[in-house]
């Protein structure tokens, strides 16, 4: 199947790009390829350091997916060698390596939600450890002679850590050049990456000239901001969207983003025309944001879990009903007393609060209602008369009762 055009491929490409370098190497690139029916090889590389992929991971992966589409070869590298390391790009502190058990624990759950974002069966999958392992003291020192430690230092993390008196670690250093020594060894022709990634990128470049290869384009993403609109999506700062979530989860907190956070969510992780978002962003933010929210979970749990997820919505909060979809929570029967359960306990035992005082909290606040008519307790020192099946809300959460 031959390419297309260079201008249209360039077109989907360069959507929502932070940086190319360089862009005249790029359509250089894509002009041979296609005058040579050759794919590109467009490396991403990701390290599995815990067991969910978020859609911040999603942002790269999806400019891999638009190559892929385009008829490029993606090549996936599991960082299963500088997850022990640790990548100290954009960090003020040096990470933790992860053990090789821990490592290859992760690497498994990784690629499963990887594949829902590329075609793997169709992507060149590699883990970095193939060659590492390999890797002798020589070929280290050779490695680390490529470098300075005066071009190491101007880093812009290392550099605020130096300002700050906070260690670097020497192993740190290492982390840039074995990234790079993967583009060598898979003769990437494209690297993606964050913003934060560009340094480790550059360095790609250099290894692969001191090599004798073509120098790889360096293709940066910007950093998807979280569900707090301020700070980078992460697992340790707990405001991420993962890919394993279900349909109703992914769209709850959708909706619950900033309005100012919903271009870029937009222009990051759908491919809607820029006409399409514009048009929404016009409209009414909660218009969007539903649109936003089941677009995201069509792509990672199809059609009908995206109608299915946005009817419970509107059921539940435009039209004052529930959905048809509620979860359940066991109560222990046994710890009814005369067929009923304190209010606070009830909201405890069903983990709508944290805690017996937020229970309280919410109670005294008006946020908790139960059954048909949406009851609310006088007091926190109201019962609750509890049968199997009853509905329990607080805020926009909603549980139904199973007596066990």
């Amino acid at each position: 199947m031959p390419f297309a055009p260079v201008e249209e491929q360039l077109a989907v490409i360069l959507r929502g790009a932070a940086q190319v370098e360089t862009s005249a190497e790029l359509r250089k690139k894509l002009e041979r390829s296609r005058e040579t029916n050759t794919p590109l090889r467009v490396k991403y590389g990701i390290d599995p350091t815990g067991f969910d992929v978020h859609l911040g991971h999603t942002v790269p992966l999806r400019k891999l997916r638009q190559f892929q589409e385009l008829g490029h070869k993606p090549v996936l590298i599991i960082g299963t060698a500088t997850a022990a390391v640790g990548d100290p790009s954009g960090r003020d502190a040096s990470r933790q390596g992860l053990t090789p058990e821990q490592i290859e624990k992760n690497a498994q759950t990784y690629l499963t939600q990887i594949a829902k974002v590329i075609d793997v069966t169709h992507a060149e999958v590699r883990p970095n450890g193939e060659w590492f392992a390999n890797f002798g003291f020589v070929q280290m020192l050779k490695l680390l002679g490529t470098t300075t430690v005066q071009r190491m230092i101007e880093r812009d993390d290392f550099s605020k850590r130096i300002q700050a008196g906070a260690p670097i670690y020497l192993h740190e250093c290492l982390y840039p050049l074995m990234q790079g020594w993967d583009s060598v060894e898979i003769r990437a022709d494209v690297e993606l990456g964050g913003t934060e990634q560009l340094y480790n990128l550059m360095v790609g470049r250099d290894l692969q000239r001191g090599a004798g290869q073509e120098a790889q384009i360096c293709f940066t993403m910007p950093i998807l901001r979280g569900l707090d609109g301020e700070k980078k999506m992460g697992k340790s700062l707990g405001n991420y969207i993962g890919l394993n979530e279900p349909a109703k989860e992914m769209f709850g907190k959708t909706m619950r983003i900033p309005d100012a956070l919903m271009r870029e969510w937009f222009e990051l992780l759908t491919d809607f025309p820029e006409a399409r978002i514009a048009e929404l962003l016009a409209g009414k933010p909660n218009e969007a944001k539903k649109a936003l929210g089941a677009e995201i979970v069509r792509f990672y749990h199809g059609d009908s879990a995206a109608a299915e997820v946005l009817e419970d919505w509107r059921k539940q909060f435009e039209n004052k009903g529930d959905p048809d979809h509620i979860d359940a929570v066991e109560i222990v029967a046994s710890k009814l007393k005369d067929g009923a359960l304190l209010a606070v306990d009830l909201i405890a035992e069903s983990k709508l609060a944290a805690s017996k005082g937020e229970a309280r909290r919410k109670i005294e606040e008006g946020a908790f209602n139960y059954g048909p008519e949406r009851t609310k307790p006088a007091d926190a020192k109201a019962t609750v008369p509890v049968t199997d099946g009853l509905v329990i809300r607080l805020g926009r959460k909603i549980l139904r009762v199973r007596l066990v």
